[in-house]
């Protein structure tokens, strides 16, 4: 995986980007979690966002990594 990528001039590491994209796909889960009322089976909200967060996050890196190949 290259480190970063231009933007315009600016360079952005790569894993900003895929930090801004799992947080999307996160709060879009999130947003789907909530209308179903899982949240009501959840002991502790705020620590399972943080990690399906981290999951989505992983999951993107080894895709990348996985393309890269």
């Amino acid at each position: 995986m290259s480190g970063e990528f231009s933007l315009y001039g600016v360079f952005v590491p790569t894993l900003l980007g895929l930090m801004l994209l799992a947080y999307l796909l996160k709060s879009g889960l999130r947003l789907v979690l909530q209308r179903t009322g899982a949240y009501r089976h959840i002991w502790h909200p705020a620590l399972f966002n943080l990690a399906v967060y981290v999951i989505v996050l992983g999951g993107l890196f080894s895709l990348m990594r996985w393309m890269q190949s």
